[in-house]
């Protein structure tokens, strides 16, 4: 009788039988990969959901298959042989080559089942293959370590990133090549790992690091606030000024003049942009670093806080054949994701989409994206006139910075082409008189604009501290004498999830200025912001403050946001 073949046991059943997962929590994934769970991978989603680690489900896996379960570690690696496969290859397929002996080479893979994967390396080596299972965490780091690694990597972070560690540097750092040579060793790059970790995860989107008079101080912005995460020794700050310029690829020699670069890094196996930049102050260099994290970020418009009539007619705009859509508001106010949205949200095979930004910031599917380069005279209009040679269908232009980009933009729209743009102003109205005061011709203007999308960005209310509250008698008769009336006001108390702050996330309020033929005859005849103002008012606008208030109606926002934000904006059209 020839042996019985068993075939492998379930991922679910080998942790419930390890006491690493239980029967609940196992059916709780199951049902949640069954109910949409985006051709996950049932480990993929146990991890999300922190049942389990990776480490126990590979450890599960390995003993499953019957390979080696192996903690990687540098001394385990032998740098002879690891250009034994591509290094795309490698990268692209989490595998990382060890070591040969005899022509048996070890390769350390984080699925020990994918059997066309090892055939795969075989043909590719030429080797006789032996496999030990590692997490794919554990594979990154040391993919990323390896020479020449374009990419790095920061899960690698010390719990506790403690004072001991950091303070082995004792000296004040004068020397460049001292500079270069401490910013390579590890508790500075474990230093720099941290803060660049610890904003990830906190959501923030913009990093400080900034020289204060007694320390190295480091802040994030979160939901358009900045908060003080924590402050190191002040003779630290050239080390780690210098670690954060060579993962830039910037001078590091160059401290007087300004310097911007760009990092991708790699956390839980997604890649992160970071925008650096640098500026000289009179206590050393600044840093400033922009998180570009796609994964906090929503691309669908029913997600970008539109009241239901807006975003009806928000999206009736964005799919007309032709004409001029831009959206306005001050930097940081959403703009590049409201209009990422859009143009998401009409992309396909039938249409050619283009974009001309300064930076790329999301990358986006079915949609060709060009980069401005100002140092070699890619400017914006120029880019823009070259791509109307590209057949596009639909352009978007990063911004209107200039009459020459103006006209440019203007052009295409007359020519039958949809453009999309953004521009720096206060609200819907004054997008035209900025475009009339850039030398545009009202006329022009007021024969290619389709709509004008005028948004801030507000700070929601934290879901699990939420509380009704009486506000002070001044706030009362300050919403009285503007007609307001509420029935209840909201805000939170403050709570762990919140970082005591009351709010967590944020949501845009908008005003939209669709241009009909009264608008048309007013932008030549008498384009002031009053009139505009006006009209558009009388033709149902719903104006930036009035919609923040339906939202503090709705307990989404406070009503201090909303006056703090758009306070300035009258609601009477006046």
């Amino acid at each position: 009788m020839g042996t019985a073949v068993h075939a492998p046991r379930r991922l679910g059943d080998l942790l419930v039988q390890k006491g690493y997962l239980t029967e609940e929590r196992l059916q709780e994934s199951l049902q949640r990969q069954r109910q949409g769970g985006r051709n996950k991978l049932l480990g993929e989603i146990l991890v999300e959901q922190e049942f389990c680690s990776e480490d126990q489900i590979v450890e599960c896996l390995a003993a499953e298959y019957d390979v080696p379960y192996a903690k990687l570690e540098a001394r385990l690696v032998d740098p002879k042989i690891v250009d034994v496969l591509p290094r795309e290859y490698i990268e692209q397929n989490l595998v990382l080559p060890l070591f040969v002996v005899r022509g048996m080479l070890t390769i350390a893979v984080s699925e020990p089942a994918n059997l066309f994967l090892i055939d795969e390396i075989r043909s590719l080596t030429n080797l006789e293959i032996q496999i030990v299972a590692a997490t794919s965490k554990d594979i990154r780091r040391m993919v990323t370590s390896l020479p020449n690694s374009k990419v790095f990597v920061i899960d690698d972070i010390i719990e506790d990133s403690d004072a001991a560690d950091v303070t082995l540097i004792e000296e004040a750092i004068e020397d460049i090549g001292d500079v270069e040579e401490i910013a390579g060793q590890s508790p500075v790059i474990r230093l720099v790992n941290y803060i660049v970790f610890n904003a990830v995860k906190e959501g923030a989107s913009d990093i400080h690091v900034e020289p204060a008079e007694r320390c190295l101080r480091i802040r994030y912005r979160i939901d358009g606030r900045l908060h003080k995460a924590l402050e190191v020794p002040q003779h630290l700050l050239n080390a780690v000024t210098s670690r954060i310029k060579i993962m830039g690829s910037m001078d590091i020699s160059e401290r007087r003049l300004p310097q911007d670069g760009r990092v991708h890094v790699l956390l839980e196996g997604r890649k992160i942009d970071l925008r650096v930049s640098t500026f000289p102050t009179t206590r050393g260099e600044k840093t400033v670093i922009r998180v570009l994290d796609t994964r906090s970020v929503s691309l669908n418009l029913e997600d970008l806080g539109f009241a239901e009539d807006i975003l009806s007619q928000f999206r009736q705009s964005i799919r007309a054949p032709n004409g001029i859509i831009l959206v306005t508001g001050p930097t940081g106010s959403g703009k590049s994701t409201t209009l990422y949205g859009a143009l998401n949200s009409i992309s396909s095979m039938e249409n050619n989409v283009c974009t001309v930004e300064d930076p790329i910031e999301y990358h986006l599917p079915l949609i060709n994206q060009f980069q401005v380069q100002e140092k070699i005279g890619l400017t914006f209009s120029r880019a823009l006139r070259t791509l109307l040679r590209q057949d596009p269908d639909v352009i978007m232009v990063g911004e209107v910075r200039d009459e020459e980009t103006a006209r440019t933009a203007i052009q295409a729209a007359l020519t039958g082409h949809l453009v999309f743009s953004t521009l720096h102003t206060n609200d819907a109205c004054s997008a035209i008189t900025r475009l009339i005061n850039m030398g545009v011709e009202p006329y022009l203007i007021g024969a290619a604009l389709n709509m004008v999308l005028a948004q801030r960005l507000v700070r929601r209310v934290c879901s699990k501290c939420r509380q009704t509250y009486e506000p002070p008698r001044t706030l009362r008769k300050a919403l009285e004498k503007m007609d307001c009336r509420f029935d209840a006001f909201y805000r939170g108390v403050g709570c762990r999830s919140c970082r005591n702050t009351g709010y967590r996330g944020r949501i845009g309020i908008h005003e939209l200025l669709v241009i009909d033929d009264e608008l048309r005859d007013a932008i030549v005849s008498d384009p002031s912001v009053g009139n505009l103002r006006r009209i558009a008012v009388r033709h149902g606008m719903i104006q930036l403050q009035q919609d923040g208030f339906r939202k503090v109606r709705e307990g989404i926002t406070t009503i201090e946001e909303i006056l703090q934000v758009a306070g300035d904006v009258t609601t009477n059209g006046n």
